[in-house]
Parts: structure tokens; C-alpha cells; sequence
């Protein structure tokens, strides 16, 4: 009986998110059992075979297309060509969908002839088809197969390019029936994916034909019902237009923004019923209801409220990439989005609201400080009263990086004396709250119902608090590099927090951003900062060689702003730590994939002693064996540091680094050719053009 099958089938498919573990060690198994059913005779449950193939690719991707990618592929592709069933084909054309959404890019290359090939056969077929009888469902699924393949092979995609695009571009013009709303959508979608996979160099030869297509569907949008499917497809084409043209999309503004700002100030409907009320309306589609009492629920109605969301990126895509560009509609962007803080109904809208904040102030700065400073002052409040109160953590920690990168456009007096004191409070309680919550999941630990399952839980909460102390450490780098030393009374009622989180007996992340906070004093405040070295000194120069590779980086990165930034007072530190560092650069694993990091920290950091405070080393001893070490290719900053450290000596002929008749050239030839290659510094870097000019000197003194 092929209901038994087609059962069994769609069971495989709801049981992979909450069983993973333990399908996941016989997936090899499921995954050959259920491609034969793709052959099955009974079209329900091919149909349920691929269902179950699209939801593993989701479950347990990438795992699933790096041990399946050729089976896969292959079985979903026949069954696209089955012509025996509009939905089987439509099924496992969303099925390949899903497969190619989360397969490597290397993954799909090998295939990628074949794939689009058999793609272009059966849109060609089913483009006849739509012409002839009007039948769209698999053309709908086959147009977004053809976006989300080239989404992920991105330029590769390029030789295919003006295979698809005259086709979709037909689509686009000609599909203007009504039943054809959403097949034109997802067209448009496929078009601006293709586009961006492409770029612009390639894509700019139909760019004009589809932005005009685009402003015409823009302009009879006041036809279109506010349902209809291709709002919400439009509004997300011309965000990827705008990545695609830059600066030059800027034209298409005063079209694009009236319907966008329409679809993000959708206002939903809210009602407070009681009971019965709101068993009455739960038949009702698009409400979801939160119990507030035992008599009274609260129901929103959902409906726009993912277009809404999509508006709110979009607006923030356009401040992103136009930024002075934008300048005209930032006022009303920001009356729009700060409001939106407290807009506790969908988590995306609130993400989206608070990372659009400094972007922008970047916009606004064009116009001149004083309109940068009103608009910062709407945001301002609003800002910090979020931070105070919002009680979902990934939320809270995106209003709280937002927040800091804000002080970071405005710098030095964007905060006032009430602000301070409000922040202040909020962050100290915020620090209490990690530790209390680490207490009682050590209590949760000791109880008789503690499992794996318990520990799992309890570390995805510890997880949640430790991602906002790091966010806590950002607002106080922030703070410190615009502020100065000007801020230290104020940060001293934090001090003893701060100063908890790096004792010896704290887990190791809480020491590695309490030794993060600690460096940013001594890197921003100095030489006031010594004044507190009683309280970090020592736990930072014991914590060079910590066990944890994360608060050894952080201890490094410590002693190098000692050496650059922290004054006469600091310079006993040097000597001491000298052989610390030098211990985890020489251990065996220094350069394991875990250690690299902290080792190429301790690297920069003796060549900070070096340039900043030779006199407390030996550097004549020193600098043989900090040449061996180099270059550096993980931490891209420090790399920066130790190459202008490297010119330095070059362009003064330091007979060490040049070595006896200039013998050690070739090896600083290899060092420089090395983070050439590894791409350690960015082109556009000062470093980049002295490193050329070290590498000219030898190519033209015949001497070298």
C-alpha cells in the first residue's frame, strides 16, 4: 500500500531536526533507502521521497552534500524530468533548492555543467508548457533552482549567463496575468541573484533593459493588492540592484523608496482578548496569541509582518552601499526606525532597527555635525534604553554592538553626564547578572535531575552570556578610544567587576575579555592606566602562558599596548615578560590551528618591545629569532605592526636584519613574498607601498 510508504517517508522528514544524533550516525543508510523511493510507481510518494531529501539537505547540511553531493544531485535531477507529475517535478525541483542553498561552492563546481544544463532543458520545456497550457508550478520551483545555483557558485556562473537570462527576462515582461504574480516574482528574484553571482562587469549588459522592466512593475504598484507576492520580491531585487550598480543606483531613489517605506511602516493588528474571544478567533488565520494572565491572551496578527522586516534590510542594504548617497532619506529612515526598538512582535525587525543606526549616522555626516549630532540625539535615549531592557540576548547583543559602533562615528562628547550615569547602571547590572547566572548553573549542575541533556541546555545559556559580556567589552572600547583617560572616574565603578572577571579561578573566557577590557585602558588611557596595574598587571603577565589559547592572545595583545602605549612606569614589564612570550612562541604546538593566534600575538608583541623600549631588552640578541618567526599570516593587524617594524629596520640598514654582505636579503625577499601571498596586509595599506619600495631598492642596486 503506497500510503504506508509515502507515511514512513514523510515521518524521515519531520524527525531529522529533533533526532539528529542518532540519525546522523546512520544517515549513509536513510539517505540510499530513501533515493530508491524517488523511483517509486506511486507519483504521493516520489512526491514524499523528495520531500525527505530537501529536509536532510536543510538538517544536516554541510555534512549531508559533502557525503552525498553526487547521488543526490544526480537522483533529484531525473526526477525533475518526470514527466508523470507536475508536483513530483516541482518537489524535487524545491528539494535541489534546499541541496544547493547549503552546499560548498567547491562541492557544486564539478556538477555545475551538467546541473545547468539540465535546468535550462526543462525550463525551456516548461516555458513551452506555460505558453501552451498555461501550467506554471514547476517553472516557479525550476526559475528559483537556477537562482540558488548561482547564488552559490557566484562568478562561475558567468559562462551560463546568456544561456537563462533572455528567457527570464521574457518572463519578467510577458507574465503580467494575474495568476502569474508569483512565477513573475520569483523571476525577478532569479534575474537580481544571477546578477550579483555574475557582477556588475558582466550583468551590465542588460542592466538597463531590467531596471526598466523593474521601474515598470515599481510604478504600477499602486495596481498591485497589498498581498501580492511580488512586493515583497521587488523589494529584495532592488537592494541586490543596488549592490550590483553602487553609487549609480543612487537615480532609482526617489522611485524605490515611497512603496519601501510604505511596506516598512506596515502597522499590525494587535488585540487583547479574553479567553473565549480568542478561541472564537483562532481559526482565524495569521493570529499567534502569548497568554498574559489566566483570563486574558494578547494576539498579533502576522500578516505583512515578514515584508515589513524585509523593508527594514532593505533600508539599511541602501545606507550600506549609497551611505552620503542615502543622505536624503536618512530623517526619515530614523523617525521611522527608532520608534521600531521597542517593536517586540518580531526579532528580525528589532536585529535589523538597531544595525542600522550607525550606518546611518555615515550617511548623515555629509550634512554636517550639526545634523549629524540632532539625529544622534533622537537615537541616543532610545539607544540605551534598549540596552536596559530588552530581554532576548541575541537582540540585546546587536543594540549593544550598534551602540558602540555609534559612539565610534561620534566620538569624543556624543555621551552626556545623565547618559554616562544610565549606562553606567545598565552595564554594572549586566556584569552582576553574568555572574549570578554562572552561580546558579553551577547549583543546576549539583541537582539529582543534571544529564547531558541539563549540560547542553546549560551551555547554551553560558554561551548567550558570554557573547554580551563580549558586547559589554565593545561599548567600553568604544568609550575608551574616543574618550580617553577623560573617562576613567566614570569607568572606576565597574573596576571591581572587571577586575573579578580575570581572577585565576574564572572560566577562561571571562578571563580573556576582562585581560580584552584591561588592554583597551592601557591602550587608550595611558599613562594614567597605571594607576590600576596593581589590579591586571599580574594576572596578565601569568596569563602569557594560560592554558586556554584565548586569554593567552589576550595577555599578549596586552603587553604589546604596554610596550607601544603605556609610558616610563610600564617598563619593567618588559624584561619580565620577554621570556614568557618567547616560551609560547618556541612550544611545539605554537603554530597548530588553535595556538596561531596567541603565538603570532606574542610575535608582535616583542617586536612592539623592540621598537617602542629597546633599551629594556637586548634587541641585538633578540632580533635573529624574532626574524626566524615571520611573517605573520592569521592576525592580520598584527601582521601590520611586525612588516612596519621590519621597514623600519630595512630603511635604516640595520646590519642585523641585513646581515654580513646583506646575506639575509633572499630570506627577508621570502618573509615579504610570504605575506604577499597570504594576503596579510590589504593593498590599500601604507605598509604595502614600503614594503614595494624595499623590494624596488634590490631590484635596482646592483650592490644588494
Amino acid at each position: 500500500d503506497w500510503k504506508y510508504r509515502h507515511a514512513g517517508l514523510m515521518a524521515l522528514s519531520a524527525i531529522g531536526e529533533g533526532c539528529h544524533q542518532q540519525m546522523e550516525g546512520i544517515l549513509n543508510e536513510i539517505v540510499n533507502f530513501v533515493l530508491l523511493f524517488l523511483q517509486d510507481p506511486h507519483p504521493r510518494v516520489r512526491y514524499a521521497a523528495c520531500n525527505a531529501v530537501g529536509q536532510m539537505a536543510t538538517d544536516f547540511a554541510p555534512g549531508f552534500q559533502k557525503k552525498f553531493h553526487e547521488k543526490a544531485s544526480r537522483a533529484l535531477l531525473q526526477t525533475m524530468e518526470d514527466q508523470g507529475s507536475q508536483r513530483v517535478q516541482a518537489h524535487a525541483a524545491a528539494a535541489l533548492i534546499n541541496f544547493t542553498e547549503d552546499c560548498p561552492k567547491s562541492l557544486l563546481i564539478p556538477y555545475l555543467d551538467n546541473l545547468v544544463k539540465h535546468l535550462h532543458s526543462i525550463m525551456v520545456i516548461k516555458l513551452q508548457e506555460l505558453i501552451q497550457k498555461g501550467t506554471k508550478l514547476v517553472l516557479e520551483q525550476v526559475v528559483t533552482s537556477i537562482a540558488s545555483v548561482a547564488d552559490t557558485v557566484e562568478e562561475k556562473f558567468v559562462p551560463y549567463y546568456d544561456l537563462f537570462m533572455p528567457s527570464l527576462k521574457h518572463i519578467v515582461e510577458n507574465a503580467v496575468q494575474k495568476e502569474l504574480r508569483l512565477l513573475r516574482g520569483k523571476t525577478i528574484e532569479c534575474i537580481s541573484l544571477i546578477g550579483l553571482a555574475v557582477g556588475k562587469e558582466k550583468f551590465m549588459q542588460d542592466a538597463s533593459d531590467v531596471m526598466q522592466l523593474l521601474l515598470k512593475t515599481q510604478t504600477d504598484f499602486s495596481d498591485l493588492e497589498d498581498d501580492d507576492p511580488q512586493i515583497s520580491y521587488m523589494i529584495s531585487a532592488w537592494a541586490r540592484m543596488c549592490k550590483i550598480l553602487g553609487k549609480e543606483f543612487q537615480q532609482y531613489l526617489p522611485v524605490v523608496m515611497g512603496p519601501l517605506m510604505k511596506t516598512a511602516s506596515i502597522k499590525p493588528e494587535v488585540a487583547l482578548l479574553d479567553t473565549q474571544d480568542m478561541e472564537n478567533m483562532s481559526d482565524d488565520d495569521g493570529w499567534e496569541f502569548v497568554s498574559i494572565g489566566d483570563q486574558q491572551s494578547f494576539g498579533i496578527k502576522t500578516a505583512g509582518l515578514e515584508e515589513k522586516a524585509t523593508a527594514c534590510q532593505m533600508l539599511v542594504c541602501y545606507a550600506k552601499e549609497l551611505k552620503e548617497g542615502f543622505v536624503e532619506y536618512t530623517e526619515q529612515v530614523v523617525k521611522l526606525m527608532v520608534p521600531l526598538l521597542k517593536f517586540y512582535f518580531h526579532d528580525d525587525i528589532l536585529l535589523t532597527n538597531s544595525t542600522s543606526m550607525p550606518l546611518l549616522l555615515e550617511c548623515a555626516r555629509v550634512r554636517g555635525p550639526e545634523y549629524l549630532t540632532q539625529m544622534w540625539h533622537f537615537m541616543c535615549d532610545a539607544l540605551i534604553k534598549a540596552i536596559g531592557t530588552e530581554p532576548e540576548s541575541d537582540v540585546l547583543s546587536e543594540i549593544m554592538h550598534s551602540f558602540a559602533k555609534c559612539i565610534e562615528v561620534m566620538g569624543d562628547g556624543c555621551l552626556n553626564n545623565e547618559h554616562f550615569e544610565e549606562l553606567g547602571g545598565i552595564l554594572k547590572e549586566k556584569l552582576e547578572e553574568h555572574f549570578k547566572n554562572q552561580e546558579l548553573r553551577q547549583v543546576k549542575r549539583q541537582d539529582e535531575d543534571y544529564d547531558e541533556q541539563v549540560e547542553e541546555s546549560l551551555q547554551d545559556e553560558d554561551d548567550s552570556d558570554v557573547y554580551i559580556l563580549t558586547k559589554v567589552s565593545d561599548i567600553l572600547h568604544s568609550i575608551f578610544s574616543s574618550y580617553k583617560e577623560k573617562v576613567l572616574p566614570w569607568f572606576e565603578r565597574l573596576l571591581p567587576l572587571i577586575v573579578n572577571l580575570i581572577c585565576p579561578h574564572r572560566p577562561w573566557p571571562d578571563r580573556q575579555w576582562g585581560l580584552c577590557i584591561f588592554d583597551d585602558v592601557v591602550e587608550h588611557c595611558s599613562p594614567s592606566s597605571f594607576k590600576y596595574a596593581e589590579y591586571f598587571l599580574r594576572p596578565m603577565l601569568e596569563a602569557v602562558c594560560d592554558s586556554s589559547p584565548e586569554v593567552r592572545q589576550a595577555a599578549a595583545y596586552g603587553v604589546g599596548v604596554i610596550a607601544q602605549f603605556g609610558g616610563d612606569s610600564y617598563r619593567p614589564v618588559c624584561p619580565e615578560a620577554l621570556p614568557l612570550l618567547v616560551r609560547v612562541i618556541q612550544s611545539p604546538d605554537a603554530k597548530a590551528k588553535e595556538n596561531v593566534n596567541a603565538t603570532e600575538n606574542c610575535i608582535s608583541a616583542i617586536g612592539k618591545i623592540m621598537k617602542f623600549k629597546p633599551d629594556c631588552i637586548n634587541v641585538e640578541e633578540v632580533l635573529p629569532h624574532w626574524l626566524s618567526w615571520l611573517p605573520l599570516h592569521e592576525d592580520k593587524e598584527e601582521a601590520v605592526h611586525t612588516f612596519n617594524y621590519l621597514c623600519d629596520l630595512l630603511e635604516s640598514n640595520n646590519p642585523i636584519v641585513l646581515g654580513p654582505n646583506n646575506s639575509n636579503l633572499p630570506r627577508i625577499l621570502g618573509i615579504i613574498a610570504d605575506g604577499e601571498i597570504h594576503e596579510a596586509i590589504k593593498h590599500e595599506d601604507p605598509c604595502t607601498k614600503r614594503l614595494a619600495n624595499v623590494v624596488r631598492q634590490v631590484q635596482v642596486n646592483k650592490c644588494l
